[in-house]
């Protein structure tokens, strides 16, 4: 968009990004700048760039005190998603969806979902929502376990879009009240989850590929049946499951595939 209005743009990569991701957005015409350390130590680097900054605007939808304007902005276009998925639904004429899997980084795309989903007043059943995330950046979890909101560390995982170790403020509200369940899974999972999505014809990076894998996690395996039963899920439930990239929004994916 800076691009397009003729803006400059500098963009803070966090360690663990693909190299062909960072090629791709300077090929945009942004600057980028390599940040050896997390998404959250990215995430203040940005800040503190644009502070010092007279002209700069910090635009990303992880939302604290005082910074909540930009993200809920983010949030309201998140929001399209899931007004295109009740369209297709209806075009199919299939049912309501009894369960909705959303990636959870910071939890903005999540909070979409929540507000979407539990604000309806149509008569339909309430669809139960979950959230996924790598099993090394679980803060939505975490958080959720202590009903407050924890920031955890992060370690290294092909997940990278996923890799935050720190809840928005603007969305922990909407995740603590509006969530049924969360689910942390591994870059295996996630890779096994692309390939047979792939097989499938479709085309999901890791962090897409997470939401199969969320779950499968959570209706498979010891368990399930209790599981399913408290997401209100049966053989005849229809599912949405959000995929957030494609192969080439991150190589790992093909990497994978291959190896």
């Amino acid at each position: 968009m800076a691009r397009l209005f003729g803006q400059r743009a500098q963009v803070f990569v966090p360690r663990g990004v693909h190299p062909a991701a960072v090629t791709a957005i300077e090929h945009e015409g942004a600057d980028v700048v390599l940040v050896p350390g997390s998404y959250d130590e990215a995430v203040r680097r940005a800040a503190g760039a644009a502070r010092r900054g007279s002209d700069s605007v910090l635009v990303q939808d992880t939302a604290w005190t005082g910074y909540e304007r930009i993200p809920g902005w983010i949030v309201e276009g998140y929001s399209t998603l899931f007004a295109e998925i009740d369209e297709q639904l209806g075009a199919l004429d299939a049912e309501a969806p009894g369960l909705v899997v959303v990636p959870a980084g910071v939890g903005s795309l999540a909070q979409a979902a929540v507000a979407h989903y539990r604000g309806r007043r149509n008569g339909s059943a309430p669809a139960a929502l979950m959230s996924v995330e790598p099993d090394t950046a679980a803060c939505v979890l975490a958080s959720l376990g202590r009903r407050e909101p924890v920031n955890v560390p992060t370690g290294t995982t092909t997940m990278a879009g996923l890799n935050c170790g720190t809840v928005s403020s603007l969305a922990w509200p909407f995740l603590r009240e509006g969530l049924d369940a969360a689910v942390a899974v591994t870059d295996a999972d996630s890779a096994s989850a692309a390939r047979d999505l792939a097989a499938a014809g479709v085309s999901s990076g890791p962090c897409g590929a997470a939401s199969l894998a969320g779950a499968r996690a959570a209706l498979t395996g010891d368990g399930a049946d209790v599981r399913r039963a408290a997401l209100g899920v049966g053989p005849a439930s229809a599912l949405v499951l959000l995929s957030t990239e494609g192969t080439a929004a991150n190589p790992h994916a093909e990497e994978r595939l291959r190896g």
